[in-house]
């Protein structure tokens, strides 16, 4: 989708292999962590889990073949973040 800058990947709703694949097909930001709450958002696709840590996002958007990277709110790149 050429006339979006950005989409994100809501991998709450969509389960975490799918937010994965649709890194691949245009979306370019991962949402929807969760650390406390989780009771307002269930996903069948994603088995009931709503959380994640900063490392495990980190660690699926490498696994997916991507570099993760820290940007502020209007998407400009504040650096590039490592797995511990």
């Amino acid at each position: 989708m050429d006339n979006f800058d950005h989409i994100k990947a809501y991998w709450v709703m969509l389960g975490k292999a799918t937010a994965q694949t649709a890194l691949h097909f245009g979306a370019n930001d991962l949402d929807g962590t969760i650390t406390d709450g989780g009771e307002l958002t269930h996903s069948y696709a994603n088995e009931g889990e709503v959380k994640m840590t900063k490392q495990e996002i980190i660690e699926m958007i490498r696994r997916a073949g991507f570099e993760a990277v820290k940007r502020d709110t209007v998407y400009n790149r504040v650096a590039a973040v490592s797995v511990r």
